[in-house]
C-alpha cells in the first residue's frame, strides 16, 4: 500500500513538471516573464507558485525517507527559473524512485520525528494525517496559481494519464 503512495507522488511531481511546461510556453506566447508567473500567488498571505513546487518536492522526500528510515536529502530551493524548478523536480523523482519497496517495510508502525518537529507520529499516522494532505495541497496550489494566471489547463492536466486496462 506504501508503495502505491510513493508512485502517485511521483505521478504528480511529473504533473507538476508537464505544468511548468505549459507555464513556460503561456508566458512566451503571452510575452510575460516566466518570473512573473512563478512570484504570484492566490492570496497576499499565500506562498508564490515557486514555493509550492519547494513545499511539494520537501513533502515528497521527506515522507519517502521517514517512512523508508533513511535520512532526509537536504535540497537549498533556491531555484528561480522553471527549467531550474524542473531540475528539482527530477532530483526530487529521481531520489524517491531511489527507495526499494522493501526500504518500507514495518512503515506503519515505525516512530517517525522529522526534525524540527515538536512531536513522533506513527508512520501510518504521518502518513495519512500529514504527508498525503500536504503534498497534494501544494500541488493542486501551484496548478490553481497557474490557471488563476491564465495558463490554459485543465482537470486531466492536473490528473494525468490514467492506467487504463487494454
Amino acid at each position: 500500500m506504501i508503495y502505491a503512495q510513493i508512485t502517485q507522488f511521483t505521478k504528480m511531481l511529473q504533473t507538476l513538471s508537464r505544468l511548468l511546461d505549459k507555464a513556460q510556453w503561456y508566458a512566451e506566447a503571452n510575452n510575460i516573464a516566466s518570473e512573473e508567473l512563478l512570484n504570484s500567488r492566490l492570496a497576499p498571505d499565500m506562498l508564490p507558485l515557486m514555493s509550492q513546487i519547494y513545499w511539494a518536492c520537501d513533502t515528497a522526500r521527506l515522507a519517502t525517507s521517514v517512512l523508508s528510515g533513511k535520512e532526509v536529502p537536504i535540497f537549498k530551493n533556491d531555484e528561480k527559473t522553471i527549467p531550474e524548478l524542473k531540475a528539482l523536480i527530477e532530483k526530487t523523482i529521481s531520489y524517491v524512485s531511489s527507495i526499494k519497496e522493501s526500504d518500507f517495510s514495518g512503515w506503519e508502525e515505525r516512530i517517525v520525528a522529522p526534525k524540527g518537529w515538536s512531536g513522533a507520529f506513527l508512520g501510518k499516522d504521518y502518513l495519512y494525517q500529514h504527508g498525503v494532505p500536504n503534498f497534494y495541497f501544494h500541488v493542486v496550489t501551484a496548478y490553481a496559481i497557474l490557471r488563476h494566471n491564465g495558463v490554459q489547463i485543465g482537470k486531466m492536466d492536473y490528473i494525468g494519464q490514467l492506467p487504463f486496462m487494454k
